[in-house]
C-alpha cells in the first residue's frame, strides 16, 4: 500500500472498535471486540488484531495510532469514578456551594488552606499545617487529588507548591486547576480539577493499556488521544489531563460523521451501550460549547463540542413503574449489562438462575438481577465502609443472583454505591434483550434475552394485570420506549441550540401529539430543517424510526459502527494558549499566564510580550502534542473603557492557536 495507514481506536463502554484509514483510499478494514474492563488490553488486542487480519497487511505499514474513548463520558453520566481528595486554597465552605461543587464531592474529603493570589498574582501567605496534619491518613483512602487555589490563573505558585507536597508524601497523582483552564471562576474550575482527579487512573489504564499493546505487538508509533473538542492531543497529554478526554467519543463521531457523509449541515446522534451522544453539524464544523462541556449534569471549564449527552444507550436499565394502572417503561440513565451478553460471557451462570426463577408462582422483586464485579484493580475499592467490604466480598468474577446476595433492604443502597464506584455491574433487562427477542440483533445469547423479558412479564400493574402478554410484547414497548426517548433527548438537544430549551419534550402535550401524529382540530406538525445522521453499532435497528417519528431524513453511513474510530484519525491536533495584560494601578501593566507575572511600564511593550507569549506557548503546545508544521492564527479582545476622559485598561486577553496534522511515523 502507497500511504501509510493511520489505526483508529474507540474504546467504548460495550465495545472496542478499530478502523484502519487510508488518506487515499478511506476505511481499508473495521472491526469490533468486547470491551474488557478488567483488562482493556484485551479488548483493544481483539479489534486490532481483527481488522489487521481483515486488511492482510503488516503492522509495519500503520504510521499512527489515535484513541477515542466514552470511558471518561460514561463514569461522569453514571457517577463513577475513583475517590478523590480536595484542596482548596484561599477558599471557604461557603465555596463549595457554588456550581455544584458540593454535589459533586459528595462525600469525598475537602480541605481548606489560608493562601491564594488576588487578580493581579499577588499571594495571601500560604499555610501548609493542615495538609501536613492530614496527608498520612488522607493518602490512604484516596486514589488521587485535586488542587484548586484562589486566582491560581494569574499566579499558579501555590498549587505548585501544594502539588509538590501532596506528591512527596503520598506518591499518588495530583491534579492543579491551572493546568486546565485559563478561565477565572474558582469554584467551577475547582470543579472540573476534582472531576480530572476521579479520572487519572481510569485514563492511565486505558492509555498504559493501549501503549502495552502496541509495544508487544512492535507497533513503534506517535500515539494520540481524541480530545472533547474534537483535536488531539498526544498519549501523555492525555494522562495529565484525562478530563480534557470528556466527550472524546462523541467529539471524535462528529468528526468521523462529517468525513463519512460529507455533510455540512445535520443533527448527529450517536447511540452506543451507555449514552446517547446529540450535536449539530453547522456550515461543515461542529459547534463548540462556549460555556463549558455539561457532563452527568455537571457544566466544567472544558473546552468541547456542543454535545449533548444523556443516559440512554442499548445497555440502558429498563425501569418498569407498576404504581399506576398503567405500567410505565423508562430507560436509563444507569447502564447494565444485559443479559444476553452476560449469558454470553457465563453461559452457566445465567439460563438456570432464570429459568428457576420462572419456575416460581409469586413474582421477585429481584428476579432477572444478578451482580458481577467489573474487574477493575484491587487498589481502586480503597476506602470502602465496612458494609461495602462485607457486600463487595460476596459478588465475584461470575454474576451472583440477587435474590439471594440481598437479604435487606439497606443492601440495596450499599450495592448501589459499589455500581457507583464502578466496582460491581448490575447485569438485566435492557433494549439490547429486546432487539434479540424481536430479531433486531442476534450477536449474544436470545433465549437469556428471551427468559429474563418473560419475567419482566409477569411483574403486575395497578389493576392485577401482568405488564405483557409475551416477550415479544414486552420487548416491543421496550423499543418503542428508546424510539421515544431518543425522539425527546434529539429534540431537546436542537430546541436548546435554537434557544427555546425551556420546551421539555418529554413533559409537552403539543410534543406528544406531534411526535404520535395524533388526531385533532388542530393538527401540530414536527420536523427537523436538515438530515439525521446516525451513528453507533445499532444505529441501523434504531434510527429509521427515530428519524420517521422526528419527521427527518435518515442516513446512516456504511461505517456508523466505527465513526469513532474514523474521526479518531482523521482530526487535527490543535492548542490555544491565552495571556492577560491588567493594569492595578496608573502606569503599571502586569503580563500573566503561561509562565511567571512580569511588571511592566509601557502597555505597548506588555502587549507585545503578552502576543510573543502566547505564539511561542501555542507552538510549543502542539509540537509537544505530534503536529507537523502547525499554523498559527491570533485573537485580541481589550477591554479598555473612557472613564471620565481618560482611558483606563480592565484586561486585555491575547489567544494563539496552533494546529496541524499528527506526525506520522516514516519508515526507516
Amino acid at each position: 500500500m502507497a500511504d501509510h495507514l493511520l489505526l483508529g481506536i474507540d474504546t467504548g463502554g460495550t465495545y472496542t472498535d478499530a478502523a484502519l484509514y487510508s488518506e487515499t483510499l478511506g476505511v481499508v478494514a473495521r472491526a469490533k471486540a468486547l470491551t474488557t474492563r478488567h483488562d482493556l488490553s484485551v479488548g483493544i488486542s481483539g479489534a486490532v488484531d481483527a481488522v489487521l487480519g481483515k486488511a492482510r497487511v503488516p503492522v509495519s505499514a500503520i504510521g499512527l495510532v489515535s484513541l477515542s474513548t466514552t470511558l471518561a463520558t460514561n463514569a461522569l453520566v453514571e457517577g463513577q469514578g475513583g475517590r478523590a481528595g480536595l484542596v482548596m486554597i484561599g477558599f471557604g465552605p461557603d465555596d463549595l456551594k457554588r456550581d455544584g461543587l458540593a454535589e459533586a464531592l459528595g462525600t469525598d474529603p475537602v480541605l481548606f488552606l489560608p493562601g491564594g493570589h488576588n487578580v493581579h498574582g499577588n499571594e495571601t501567605p500560604l499555610d501548609m499545617r493542615a495538609l501536613d496534619e492530614a496527608l498520612p491518613a488522607l493518602s490512604q483512602t484516596v486514589s488521587s487529588f485535586a488542587v484548586a487555589g484562589y486566582f491560581a490563573v494569574r499566579n499558579p505558585a501555590h498549587e505548585q507548591r501544594v502539588r509538590e507536597r501532596i506528591r512527596a508524601i503520598s506518591h499518588l497523582p495530583v491534579t492543579c486547576s491551572h493546568e486546565l483552564s485559563s478561565k477565572l471562576g474558582g469554584p467551577r474550575r475547582a470543579l472540573t480539577t476534582l472531576l480530572n482527579a476521579r479520572l487519572v487512573s481510569m485514563i492511565d489504564r486505558l492509555i498504559g493499556a493501549c501503549e502495552d499493546f502496541l509495544q508487544r505487538r512492535g507497533i513503534q508509533v506517535p500515539m494520540m488521544v481524541v480530545r472533547g473538542d474534537g483535536a488531539l492531543i498526544s498519549a501523555a497529554e492525555a494522562r495529565l489531563r484525562p478530563i480534557e478526554t470528556i466527550l472524546s467519543g462523541p467529539a471524535a463521531s462528529l468528526v468521523g460523521a462529517r468525513h463519512l457523509t460529507g455533510l455540512d449541515d445535520a443533527v448527529v446522534s450517536d447511540i452506543g451501550g451507555t449514552t446517547t451522544d446529540v450535536a449539530v453539524l453547522d456550515k461543515g464544523r461542529p459547534k463548540l460549547d462556549a460555556e463549558g462541556a455539561v457532563v452527568g449534569g455537571y457544566r466544567t471549564m472544558v473546552e468541547a463540542v456542543a454535545m449533548r449527552t444523556f443516559g440512554l444507550g442499548g445497555d440502558s436499565e429498563v425501569r418498569i413503574d407498576d404504581r399506576g394502572l398503567a405500567a410505565r417503561i423508562d430507560l436509563g440513565p444507569r447502564r447494565f449489562l444485559p443479559l444476553s451478553l452476560a449469558s454470553t460471557l457465563h453461559p452457566d451462570s445465567i439460563l438456570p438462575v432464570l429459568e428457576r426463577q420462572l419456575r416460581t408462582a409469586h413474582v421477585g422483586r429481584h428476579d432477572g438481577r444478578f451482580a458481577v464485579r467489573t474487574g477493575v484493580p484491587e487498589r481502586l475499592a480503597s476506602g470502602l465502609q465496612p458494609q461495602e467490604q462485607a457486600l463487595y466480598e460476596k459478588i465475584g468474577a461470575a454474576p451472583v443472583p440477587l435474590d439471594g446476595l440481598l437479604m435487606t433492604t439497606p443492601q440495596k443502597a450499599t450495592l448501589d454505591r459499589l455500581v457507583a464506584r464502578g466496582l460491581v455491574h448490575i447485569c438485566g433487562v435492557t433494549p439490547s434483550d429486546a432487539m434479540h427477542v424481536l430479531g433486531g440483533q442476534g450477536q449474544w445469547d436470545a433465549e437469556a434475552a428471551r427468559l429474563g423479558l418473560a419475567l419482566a412479564a409477569r411483574v403486575k400493574d395497578g389493576t392485577g394485570r401482568p405488564i405483557a402478554d409475551s416477550p415479544d410484547a414486552l420487548a416491543r414497548r421496550i423499543v418503542d420506549r428508546l424510539t421515544r426517548q431518543s425522539s425527546d433527548v434529539i429534540l431537546s438537544a436542537c430546541l436548546a441550540d435554537d434557544g427555546v430549551g425551556t420546551i421539555d419534550p418529554a413533559g409537552s402535550v403539543a410534543v406528544d401529539r406531534a411526535l404520535h401524529r395524533r388526531a385533532g382540530i388542530v393538527r401540530f406538525q414536527i420536523a427537523l430543517d436538515r438530515p439525521l445522521v446516525g451513528l453507533g453499532a445499532s444505529a441501523p435497528v434504531y434510527y429509521p424510526d427515530i428519524a420517521a417519528m422526528l419527521g427527518a431524513e435518515s442516513v446512516i453511513p456504511a461505517d456508523a459502527g466505527v465513526a469513532n474510530a474514523v474521526g479518531a484519525v482523521v482530526g487535527q491536533v490543535r492548542n490555544s494558549v491565552t495571556v492577560f495584560v491588567t493594569q492595578p494601578e496608573e502606569g503599571v501593566f502586569i503580563v500573566a499566564g503561561a509562565g511567571e507575572s512580569v511588571r511592566h511600564v509601557d502597555e505597548a511593550a506588555a502587549f507585545s510580550q503578552a502576543r510573543e507569549r502566547a505564539m511561542t506557548g501555542a507552538l510549543h503546545a502542539a509540537r509537544a502534542n505530534g503536529a507537523d508544521e502547525p499554523a498559527v492564527t491570533f485573537a485580541e479582545e481589550i477591554d479598555a473603557p473612557e472613564v471620565e476622559g481618560s482611558r483606563k485598561l480592565i484586561e486585555a486577553r491575547f489567544t494563539a492557536t496552533a494546529s496541524g496534522r499528527p506526525r506520522i511515523a516514516r519508515e526507516a
